[in-house]
Protein backbone atom coordinates (compact mmCIF):
# COMPACT_ATOMS: atom_id res chain seq x y z
CA UNK A 1 0.00 0.00 0.00
CA UNK A 2 2.38 2.73 1.13
CA UNK A 3 4.70 2.47 -2.30
CA UNK A 4 1.20 3.12 -4.37
CA UNK A 5 0.16 6.21 -1.86
CA UNK A 6 3.47 7.48 -2.07
CA UNK A 7 3.87 7.47 -5.81
CA UNK A 8 0.29 9.07 -5.97
CA UNK A 9 0.72 11.48 -3.04
CA UNK A 10 4.55 12.57 -3.00
CA UNK A 11 6.09 12.10 -6.07
CA UNK A 12 8.19 15.28 -6.20
CA UNK A 13 9.57 14.17 -2.81
CA UNK A 14 9.61 10.17 -3.08
CA UNK A 15 10.79 7.68 -5.51
CA UNK A 16 8.86 4.57 -4.21
CA UNK A 17 10.05 0.94 -4.26
CA UNK A 18 8.21 -1.28 -1.51
CA UNK A 19 10.27 -4.39 -0.86
CA UNK A 20 9.71 -6.92 2.17
CA UNK A 21 11.77 -8.98 4.90
CA UNK A 22 9.41 -11.80 4.34
CA UNK A 23 7.44 -11.11 1.19
CA UNK A 24 4.06 -13.48 -0.01
CA UNK A 25 5.15 -13.46 -3.66
CA UNK A 26 2.09 -11.80 -4.48
CA UNK A 27 -0.38 -8.43 -3.74
CA UNK A 28 -3.38 -9.58 -1.76
CA UNK A 29 -6.71 -9.17 -3.15
CA UNK A 30 -7.73 -7.00 -0.75
CA UNK A 31 -4.53 -4.43 -0.92
CA UNK A 32 -5.89 -4.34 -4.09
CA UNK A 33 -8.92 -3.79 -3.29
CA UNK A 34 -8.43 -0.76 -1.25
CA UNK A 35 -6.09 0.99 -2.97
CA UNK A 36 -8.34 0.91 -5.86
CA UNK A 37 -11.49 2.22 -3.32
CA UNK A 38 -9.10 5.06 -2.76
CA UNK A 39 -7.77 5.63 -6.21
CA UNK A 40 -4.81 4.08 -6.07
CA UNK A 41 -3.09 2.28 -8.59
CA UNK A 42 -1.78 -1.22 -8.14
CA UNK A 43 -0.53 -1.64 -11.17
CA UNK A 44 3.34 -2.59 -11.38
CA UNK A 45 3.04 -3.50 -7.23
CA UNK A 46 5.46 -6.59 -6.58
CA UNK A 47 5.75 -8.72 -3.54
CA UNK A 48 9.42 -8.70 -3.85
CA UNK A 49 12.54 -8.89 -1.09
CA UNK A 50 14.76 -6.50 -0.49
CA UNK A 51 17.90 -6.75 -2.45
CA UNK A 52 21.40 -5.52 -1.83
CA UNK A 53 20.96 -2.81 -4.83
CA UNK A 54 17.80 -1.51 -3.96
CA UNK A 55 19.24 -0.92 0.15
CA UNK A 56 22.05 0.70 -1.54
CA UNK A 57 19.94 2.81 -3.90
CA UNK A 58 17.66 3.80 -0.95
CA UNK A 59 18.35 7.37 1.18
CA UNK A 60 15.50 6.11 3.31
CA UNK A 61 13.92 2.63 4.54
CA UNK A 62 10.79 2.78 5.94
CA UNK A 63 10.18 -0.37 7.88
CA UNK A 64 7.25 -1.79 8.41
CA UNK A 65 7.96 -5.36 8.99
CA UNK A 66 6.90 -5.32 13.05
CA UNK A 67 10.00 -6.07 13.60
CA UNK A 68 12.59 -3.38 14.90
CA UNK A 69 15.30 -1.87 12.53
CA UNK A 70 18.01 -3.11 14.77
CA UNK A 71 16.83 -6.70 15.07
CA UNK A 72 16.20 -6.90 11.46
CA UNK A 73 18.62 -4.05 9.26
CA UNK A 74 22.38 -3.74 8.91
CA UNK A 75 22.29 0.20 8.53
CA UNK A 76 20.36 1.84 10.94
CA UNK A 77 20.57 5.32 10.17
CA UNK A 78 18.57 5.44 6.91
CA UNK A 79 15.98 3.38 8.33
CA UNK A 80 12.45 4.30 10.09
CA UNK A 81 10.36 2.15 11.83
CA UNK A 82 6.29 2.37 11.05
CA UNK A 83 4.46 0.22 13.78
CA UNK A 84 1.59 -0.88 10.76
CA UNK A 85 -0.96 -3.42 11.51
CA UNK A 86 -0.07 -6.18 8.76
CA UNK A 87 -3.90 -6.57 7.49
CA UNK A 88 -3.19 -9.78 5.75
CA UNK A 89 -6.03 -12.08 6.24
CA UNK A 90 -8.35 -9.17 7.95
CA UNK A 91 -11.53 -7.75 6.82
CA UNK A 92 -12.11 -4.99 4.36
CA UNK A 93 -12.45 -1.93 7.70
CA UNK A 94 -8.98 -3.22 8.60
CA UNK A 95 -7.26 -2.55 5.74
CA UNK A 96 -9.20 1.03 4.80
CA UNK A 97 -7.79 1.89 8.35
CA UNK A 98 -4.51 0.53 7.56
CA UNK A 99 -4.56 2.92 4.02
CA UNK A 100 -5.19 5.97 5.91
CA UNK A 101 -2.75 5.35 8.91
CA UNK A 102 -0.04 5.05 6.11
CA UNK A 103 -1.17 7.80 4.20
CA UNK A 104 -0.83 10.27 7.15
CA UNK A 105 2.39 8.55 7.55
CA UNK A 106 3.53 9.18 3.98
CA UNK A 107 2.32 12.77 4.08
CA UNK A 108 4.10 13.85 7.30
CA UNK A 109 7.32 12.50 5.30
CA UNK A 110 6.85 14.13 2.20
CA UNK A 111 6.74 17.08 4.24
CA UNK A 112 9.79 16.53 6.12
CA UNK A 113 11.18 15.75 2.97
CA UNK A 114 10.25 18.85 1.40
CA UNK A 115 11.47 20.95 4.26
CA UNK A 116 14.81 19.16 3.87
CA UNK A 117 15.05 19.80 0.62
CA UNK A 118 14.02 23.94 0.98
CA UNK A 119 16.98 24.09 3.38
CA UNK A 120 19.48 22.66 1.02
CA UNK A 121 18.42 24.96 -1.59
CA UNK A 122 18.37 28.25 1.08
CA UNK A 123 21.58 26.77 1.89
CA UNK A 124 22.83 26.75 -1.81
CA UNK A 125 21.17 30.39 -2.22
CA UNK A 126 23.29 31.26 0.52
CA UNK A 127 26.92 30.30 -0.39
CA UNK A 128 26.20 31.38 -4.30
CA UNK A 129 25.81 35.26 -2.82
CA UNK A 130 28.89 34.58 -1.29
Amino acid sequence: MAEAIARRNAPDVIEASSAGVATLGFVAEMTKRVLADNRYSSAGLKSKPILPGSWDAADVVINMSGRSRQQVFREYGKVEDWVVQDPYGSALPVYQGICEEIESRVEALAERLRKRLRAMGAEAAERKED
